[in-house]
């Protein structure tokens, strides 16, 4: 599935879509979840639970893996993405194995 047309920004869809893509690249399941309260539209990638060390950091070689699979670095808690559709539209590309162009530019100062 490419998703370079992918015009959908909704949380949810964004979510699905990223978790399908980063499994089907990596042969691996990847914690893809939305915020809750306030941090509502933001979302956060990291391994599943059961691949975290005891203070719920990912190990060095998912890091990378995740690394490699986003082309971007990673920290030892994940990557989170901004509640913005251009961010949702950039990562699904990123995930997907696209080069979406550059990363789009932070809406607050």
């Amino acid at each position: 599935m490419t998703n370079t047309n992918y015009t959908a920004t909704d949380r949810n869809e964004a979510i699905a879509a990223i978790k399908a893509n980063l499994r089907r690249r990596s042969g691996k399941t990847w914690s893809v979840k939305g915020g809750r309260g306030t941090a509502w539209g933001w979302i956060t990638i990291t391994a599943p639970p059961a691949r975290l060390d005891n203070y719920g950091s990912m190990t060095d070689a998912d890091r990378d893996e995740l690394a490699r699979l986003l082309n971007r670095d990673v920290h030892s808690q994940g990557v989170l993405i901004p509640a913005s559709s251009d961010y949702r539209r950039y990562y699904i590309a990123v995930s997907a194995g696209e080069a979406p162009g550059a990363e789009p530019t932070p809406y607050w100062d």
